[in-house]
């Protein structure tokens, strides 16, 4: 069938499908067109003719296969970044743990989200997976990408100003909360890039990622940055300049003796693990004695929990707008002055060890 001749219509969300497998091809093209808001303009067969066609017509999203002839997923996904910026979804026919850093290397380069290719026909779960393919298209058709290039934050000119009226009276920070959802990854590699290899404090990160890809997000993220991560295990004691990622269905959070707690209690904003269960937790534990981050990311979970964290002093920074992927997140905890500093990841990595740096001389 040639999609790219069907009537455009109005109010749809119109779809670009990069897929060399023409049986993939046809099977995408009908889990999509199965939904009446979602209109199939194109269907190519690798990222090449993904580029030509972008010449001509302006997709609201596109899917991408990682791996193809001629021009693949990432060097597709950079060149429409700089070019035809556009939401891209990777559909990824393997499970997280056996693909490498191939994906996380897309979504660095501007893709914004991950999801497994819906399962068959005959498996009992084609539904929920073909459900969840069309839910994440439909989300992210509603962000406005950049053009990559042109992503450059401004220094910000007030941060001494604002990190001395902070440092006054400042608590010893004992550990670090990070939470991330849609554009995260790369804010997470830049932030962990610049942040010395002998941090003298742990950090706990919640990603948002699709269920079966924090392995890989794992993996990625701790070559890219050179920041030693690993997965969180329950009752494990931290270990400062150590990461931890949340695990898949778990929420996580930690307990007076700063072990890991990985609990089985339901999602939060629907989210499971949630940056609201982290902050909370951390929040009980060591109140003013740690250290909130809340990254770009749709919805507002962690937002209020950020709040609470500044309340009780600890010390709350929050990614800026314009180097944030979706502003969602950060822009809710700002709504509530929740953030005792607004920065882009580069410069949260600076603020932080300025003022861990700060204290401990303080303490000599």
């Amino acid at each position: 069938m040639d999609y790219a001749t069907l009537l455009e219509t109005k109010n749809m969300i119109k779809v670009l499908i990069v897929e060399d497998s023409r049986v993939v091809q046809e099977f995408l093209a009908y889990t999509f067109m199965s939904d009446p808001e979602i209109q199939v303009l194109g269907v190519v067969g690798d990222g090449r003719e993904a580029l030509e066609f972008l010449k001509t017509k302006r997709p609201d999203v596109i899917t991408m296969d990682i791996h193809m002839p001629n021009m693949d997923g990432l060097e597709a996904t950079k060149r429409i970044m700089e070019t035809y910026p556009t939401p891209i979804v990777i559909v990824s026919a393997s499970d997280g743990a056996k693909s490498g850093s191939h994906t996380f290397n897309l979504i660095d380069a501007g893709a914004l989200a991950v999801v497994h290719r819906p399962l068959g026909i005959d498996s009992v779960d084609h539904k929920e997976s073909c459900a969840k393919l069309i839910q994440t298209v439909k989300l992210m058709s509603e962000i406005k990408v950049v053009r990559r290039f042109r992503r450059v934050s401004t220094p910000k000119k007030d941060v001494n100003q604002s990190l001395n009226s902070l440092r006054n009276g400042a608590s010893d920070i004992r550990l670090i909360a990070i939470g991330a959802s849609t554009g995260g990854p790369p804010a997470l590699r830049e932030l962990l890039s610049d942040l010395p290899k002998n941090l003298t404090v742990p950090i706990l990160i919640v990603q948002h990622i699709a269920l079966g890809f924090v392995e890989e997000f794992m993996t990625w993220l701790g070559t890219a940055s050179g920041f030693p991560l690993k997965m969180a295990k329950d009752g494990e004691t931290l270990i400062p300049g150590q990461g931890y990622i949340a695990p898949d269905d778990f929420q996580m959070g930690i307990d007076a003796g700063l072990r890991i707690v990985l609990g089985s209690e339901g999602p939060e904003n629907g989210l499971k693990p949630s940056v609201a269960y982290l902050f909370r937790s951390v929040n009980h534990s060591l109140g003013p004695n740690a250290a909130g981050i809340l990254l770009s990311g749709m919805g507002r979970d962690g937002a209020e929990e950020l709040k609470s964290m500044r309340d009780s002093g600890a010390l709350t920074i929050v990614q800026d707008e314009e180097s944030s992927v979706v502003y969602g997140m950060p822009g809710e905890a700002v709504k509530l002055n929740a953030a005792s500093l607004i920065l882009p990841p580069k410069e949260i990595a600076a603020a932080l060890m300025n003022y861990i740096q700060a204290v401990q001389r303080r303490q000599r």
